[in-house]
């Protein structure tokens, strides 16, 4: 089931997040971060405009999905960064395609009309994912982030969505 999260599950996002880190594929974060860190993000997002979901299922949290403004300007109030995170435990089982699918599907009532990603190139099976889900590369930053001594370099997706609301 995906829903909205609480700030009850921010324990558990925080630890699906911190997963990521050691394998330096999803995130440029180099350490772990802390519940506290993410406060304030965690209030940024809003149910009815950046909603943050989690997808629980036997009264576990097995993935989460975000939408962030993007570059918080008002000229770019319709686009969002999105971001997907699934528990190595449960990955390989089409969660993080179930919420970026729901994602892509929930753009009109959410007043978007672009979503971008921003993924490691080394990161094969997220680019995969979005490509999928017809998203397409619209730039390439060469060697932008450092990780474990290594210069990587970071894709930026998007991908423009059917929406009624908006209005010219």
């Amino acid at each position: 089931m995906i829903r909205d999260a609480t700030i009850a599950d921010l324990p558990a996002i925080i630890e699906i997040y911190n997963t990521s880190i050691p394998g330096r594929m999803a995130t440029a974060d180099l350490e772990p971060v802390t519940v506290d860190s993410r406060l304030e993000w965690f209030t940024a997002h809003t149910p009815d405009r950046r909603p943050l979901w989690v997808f629980e299922a036997d009264d576990k949290i097995k993935g989460w999905f975000s939408f962030r403004s993007f570059y918080g300007r008002d000229a770019y109030r319709h686009t969002a960064e999105v971001s997907v995170y699934v528990s190595p435990d449960y990955q390989h089982q089409k969660l993080g395609g179930t919420l970026l699918t729901q994602a892509i599907a929930s753009t009109p009532k959410l007043d978007l009309k672009t979503l971008v990603a921003f993924i490691f190139s080394h990161n094969q099976p997220s680019l995969n994912l979005f490509k999928k889900h017809d998203f397409q590369q619209w730039g390439y930053l060469p060697q932008i982030a450092e990780l474990n001594g290594i210069d990587r370099d970071l894709v930026i997706l998007g991908r423009q969505v059917a929406t009624s609301s908006l209005q010219g």
